[in-house]
């Protein structure tokens, strides 16, 4: 059952109240173009309704459009094309920034603008059943414009949330080169030095005790290195470079150099709804990067016996690919940072493993979708098709 079926049957508006509306249209039509007078002088007298316009002549194309509105509400049918004209004014009001009461205040005043001449226009023992037709239908246009005013205004948010995320990992990237490039040049003479006085104290002695600090410095320095090296991943992503490749093998590929750590852990990793095959032209070494993130993260989570599951599926214009646990959850307050460079909630992590992963995701186009409770966490990547 379609959102208009669904709220059709729930306001019972019935074949009786479609009589009737049809029938009012033929009495009320003539006094349309006063009823949309009545209601732009509403919106002029009301400051923030009216500062969404902008002049006379944007107000007389909506003067013509609300008078085919009130035609077309009462003659039906509703059907599709119905429906997709009061979605698109909910629509609407969000792109001019009309706030959602006044659409409320709005309906209000056609309502009583309709009562009004309904009173004239009938006997008294038959304008209450007229009336209660009118409520009906404009319940229901109602209701399909707030739905898709919230729909259209969440889309925004996501995107206004988007946009500021990526200003951000932008800004944190331009730092993040600037001290990556400060500190290899240090790190690698240390690096140097060190190598060359453990080969001395080679030469000179086997004593544990001497070598063990070198050693340790060594160590120490290699760490240090592999940060660096998440560090220019994060700050310098290479320019993406589509080839033509098998994204199911790299699914398996990655799957594969996983299991081992999962089975560690006493939990189940493996591929399911995936096809044999399925070419597409990606970047192959960061599309491995992202999902082998993801799917390290998943083993990280679950505790023993726990399950992993690696997803890959086609559509017509993208494919979409699926990441799933079945681990404890990520809790509110992380999950609205989790993408944020160097936040970490790991003993001695760097923080950009998210981040790395949205920013190659980003690099070829696609989103990254996070749905986590109690029971598990879900991320979908969906990339698009390149022609």
């Amino acid at each position: 059952m379609t959102l208009l079926e669904e709220l059709l049957a729930y306001v019972a508006l019935d074949d009786a109240d479609r009589t009737r509306l049809r029938a009012l249209h033929e009495r009320l039509a003539p006094s349309f173009p006063a009823i949309a007078n009545l209601f732009y002088d509403a919106i002029n007298a009301s400051p923030g309704a009216r500062s969404v316009l902008h002049g006379p002549a944007q107000i007389a194309r909506l003067h013509g459009t609300l008078v085919d509105w009130m035609s077309t509400g009462l003659l039906g049918p509703y059907d599709d094309r119905f429906y997709e004209k009061r979605s698109r004014i909910g629509r609407r009001h969000v792109v001019i920034g009309l706030e959602h009461q006044y659409m409320f205040a709005a309906m209000n005043t056609l309502r009583t603008a309709y009562h009004d001449q309904i009173i004239v226009l009938y006997p008294s023992d038959q304008a209450l059943a007229v009336m209660r037709s009118v409520n009906k239908l404009l319940d229901v246009e109602l209701a399909i414009m707030v739905q898709h005013y919230h729909l259209d205004s969440e889309e925004r948010l996501i995107a206004r949330e988007r946009t500021i995320q990526g200003d951000r990992i932008l800004a944190l990237q331009t730092m993040s080169a600037g001290l990556a490039h400060e500190l290899r040049n240090p790190l690698n003479a240390a690096k140097l030095q060190l190598e060359l006085l453990e080969r001395r104290l080679r030469k000179q002695s086997d004593e544990p005790r001497l070598l063990e600090p070198a050693e340790l410095a060594q160590s120490e320095i290699q760490r240090l290195t592999n940060l660096l090296g998440d560090f220019l991943a994060f700050a310098r992503p290479s320019e993406l470079n589509p080839e033509r490749h098998d994204v199911a093998a790299i699914v398996r590929h990655v799957v594969e150099l996983e299991r081992l750590g999962a089975e560690r852990k006493g939990a189940k990793l493996e591929v399911i709804d995936s096809p044999r095959e399925l070419h597409a032209d990606i970047d192959a070494p960061k599309m491995h990067q992202i999902l082998h993130n993801l799917v390290r993260n998943s083993v990280e989570a679950v505790p023993a016996g726990g399950h992993i599951a690696v997803g890959l599926v086609s559509h017509p214009t993208s494919f979409k690919l699926r990441v799933e646990d079945d681990g404890p959850g990520i809790p509110d307050a992380v999950r609205q940072r989790i993408f944020e460079p160097f936040f970490s909630t790991k003993e001695g992590g760097t923080g950009l493993g998210m981040s790395i992963v949205h920013s190659l995701v980003t690099l070829h186009g696609g989103v990254i979708e996070l749905d986590t409770s109690p029971r598990g966490t879900r991320f979908d990547v969906s990339i698009p098709v390149r022609s």
